[in-house]
This record gives structure tokens, sequence and C-alpha cells, in this order.
């Protein structure tokens, strides 16, 4: 009995591979292995896991990100912002891709959604990117990573799942998440103008017979469409910043926020509304179903006594810190490409927060390196979440090896941020100090 919660993960992956719902499959292994342990009083163990997750305000975030996310996209406001960052980055070499990832962090800071951003920008991108006959291998990469920004740029709702499963403050991990995501952008952003620089036939610069605006207009689309969303971005994370909002309070107001943005724009009507509140059900539900089971199952794994049984299993194998984060960190990368993130923040932090405390590493800064291989993992070859949502939007013209091909150079550049931030921890860490003092 001694190893029997061990046994759990190989099971669930077992299921999960079947094609079994990951909620489902969660509760399933969860209810199997708690009943050989502990019998019938399993049943109140789940009540309490029930009544925690219902009972966490910080939560109430989730819905309210997906709903101003939602409401961006269906009011036409994604859009307009789109306009407004492409007429001032066309005439840069890449100067369409790097406008892309300049609204890949708007509207990853907007919804924090993964998967939002990337269906978003994207169907608004390609269209223009494939007439100027950009390469469509750096299509595929600047969409697909760029996308991806939403679980590193906050308000991720990654993070605001992470934050209670780890024990540690969702502020802080916003906080220290923001030179890492920023960091990552610039890679992306320098990579493209470089490459396009070097190869133009590969990213032409908009060509002049083109219609410019002037300079007053080119201020005044930006101060009607860039302005006010930026503000409403700023208005969400500097609250919370500055602490004087939690982040389920800053999410209302960005909600509200999104409400008003499109009524200013006339945009708001009932059939905009309806379709947002919707897609916010969905989602919703679907994160916190997976939620309630992931905690019923990592409960079960700790009260077996997974965790103690981890823990000695690493002791003995006589590994050195570094050694054990980097093994942590590869299993994540691993796992990710046959699990959805959500079942990796649930399967796997619990059992690692322990030991990485235990062996003296900053629980917040681990928490950042996990997001950023979660979204390694997310781009990479075979299965490549971040290419079958591309796939979903994509025209044909633009093949599977395009695809492939695309995103390795964006992988190496996420792997590079890794290795900045396991070098110097500050990046993680010197920013919730100077604001919060943490």
């Amino acid at each position: 009995m001694e190893y029997l919660a061990l046994w759990m993960f190989p099971v669930l992956l077992v299921i999960l591979l079947t094609g079994f719902p990951i909620a489902f499959s969660l509760m399933g292994v969860a209810t199997i292995f708690g009943y050989i342990t502990f019998g019938d009083a399993v049943v109140y163990q789940f009540i309490d896991k029930i009544d925690e997750v219902a009972g966490n305000f910080v939560l109430a975030a989730v819905p309210l990100f997906v709903f101003m996310g939602t409401m961006l996209e269906k009011s036409g406001i994604a859009e307009r912002l789109f306009d407004a960052v492409h007429i001032w980055t066309r005439r840069l070499p890449g100067g369409l891709g790097v406008g892309t990832i300049f609204m890949c962090v708007i509207f990853a800071a907007s919804t924090g959604v993964i998967g939002a951003t990337e269906t978003v920008v994207g169907l608004l991108a390609i269209p223009v990117m494939m007439k100027h006959n950009y390469n469509k291998g750096l299509i595929s990469g600047t969409i697909c990573a760029g996308g991806s920004l939403g679980t590193i740029i906050p308000p991720s709702v990654v993070v605001i799942i992470m934050g209670p499963i780890a024990d540690v403050s969702v502020g802080n991990l916003f906080i220290g998440m923001i030179i890492p995501g920023l960091t990552m952008a610039t890679l992306y952003i320098v990579y493209i103008m470089g490459r396009c620089y070097l190869r133009p036939q590969d990213g032409s610069i908009v060509s002049d017979d083109e219609y410019l605006p002037t300079l007053n207009e080119r201020l005044w689309i930006t101060l009607t469409a860039f302005l006010p969303a930026a503000l409403m971005i700023f208005a969400v994370l500097g609250s919370i910043m500055m602490g004087l909002a939690s982040p389920t309070e800053a999410a209302a107001m960005g909600a509200f926020g999104a409400v008003i943005l499109a009524a200013i724009y006339r945009t708001l009507t009932w059939d905009t509304l309806r379709h947002a509140l919707l897609n916010t059900v969905k989602v919703t539900s679907m994160i916190l179903m997976i939620l309630l089971a992931g905690s019923m199952f990592s409960g079960v794994f700790v009260g077996a006594g997974g965790t103690r049984t981890t823990t000695e299993l690493i002791a003995a194998s006589d590994l050195s810190p570094w050694a054990t984060l980097a093994v942590f960190l590869i299993i994540v990368f691993i796992a990710g490409f046959a699990l959805e993130w959500i079942s990796i923040l649930l399967i796997f932090l619990p059992v690692f927060i322990p030991v990485v405390t235990q062996l003296g590493f900053d629980p917040v800064w681990f928490c950042i390196l996990f997001l950023i291989v979660i979204q390694t993992s997310y781009l990479s070859p075979p299965m490549a979440p971040a290419i079958f949502y591309l796939r979903g939007i994509a025209p044909p013209e633009i093949t599977m090896p395009d695809m492939f091909k695309g995103v390795v150079p964006f992988i190496i550049l996420q792997l590079l941020t890794l290795a900045l931030v396991m070098a110097f921890p500050q990046m993680v860490l010197w920013l919730p100090e100077k604001i919060l003092g943490f």
C-alpha cells in the first residue's frame, strides 16, 4: 500500500489516452483509489473538496476575465486594436508579424485565456500576411507563439488557477510574470525583424503604393481604438499591482470596462451580449469542472501519502536540488504533449511545490518556470495544441509541415527565456519585491 498513490498517475494516463474526458477521468481515478485507501470516508473528503472549490473567491475572476476577452472579440474592439497597431509597424522589416506579436500581447492582457488570443488574432492577421506573401512558416510560428503568450502575460487564467493550488499569491504571480513575458515577446519581435531584414522574401515591407494614413490620421486611430482598450488593461493590471484591488475585483472592473467600450463604439447589441455570456458559461463550466476533478484527485493522492512517498524517493535518488528541478520541468514538458494545461497544474503542482520549497527554491519563481515549460510544450510537435488551434483557422495553403517548421525557432526562443529566468531569478522576484515588498 506504500506506493499505491503513485499508481494513480499511470492509470490516469492510460484512461486519458483512450480519449475519455479529462474531468471524468480524474474523478474516476480519485474515486477508485480513494475508496481503496479510505473506504466510505472518501465521500466526505470529496464533499469538502466541492465546498473548497465553490468557496474560493479567487476563482470568481475566471468567468469575469473570460467574459472580458469574449466581449472584446464579439464587439469588434479586437479588430480595431489590430488596425491601430498595424498602422505603426507595417513599414518595419516583418512589420505585419511584429504588429501581430504586439496585438497578441495586448489581447493576452485582455483575456488571459489560452487559445482565445491565437484564434482571434489569427483570424485577423493571417489573411493580411498571406496577401503580402509572408513565408507560411513564419506566419504559422508567429500566430502560434504569439497566441501562446496568454500563458505568461497577466492576467492569465492559468495563474488564477495556479495560485490556490501552489498556495502562493496570485498577485505575486501576476507581477512576477511581467518581465519574463515581455522578455519572451521582445525575443519574438527581434527574431521576426532580424529574419525579415536578412531575408526580405520572408516578410516584405508593405509597399509604398498602398495607402498609409497621415500622422494625424494615425494618431486619431490610435487615440480612438488603442488608447481606450489600453487604459482598461492598465486599470485591471495596475489595480492589482498597486494593491488597490484583488484579482477578482480587477476582473470585475475589466468585464464592466469591456461592456462600456462596446457601448461607446456602438457595437453593444443583445446578440453580442448573448454570445459573450454563452461563451463565458461554456468555458467557465469546463474549467471549474476540471478544477474540481483535479482537486479530488490531488486530495486522494496527498491523503494516501503520495507526496511523502515522492519526497522519500527523490531523497533516496540523491539528486542535487538543480537536477531535481530539471527532472520536474522535463516531466511537465512531456506531460504537455498529452494533457491540457489545467490537468498538468492539478496533477503535478501539488506534488512538486512541497519538494521545491523544501529544496530552498522560491515557489513563485518555480511557478513561472512551470508556466514557461507549459507554454513551450504547447508549441512543441508532435502534439502541439497551438498547431491544432491554428489548423482550425488557417487556409489550406498553410500546410502542417509549414506549421511544424514555423514553430521551431520560437520554441528555441522560449527555451532561451527559460534559461534566462533560471539563471536570473530576479527577473521574477525583483518586481514583486519593489511593488509589494514581497
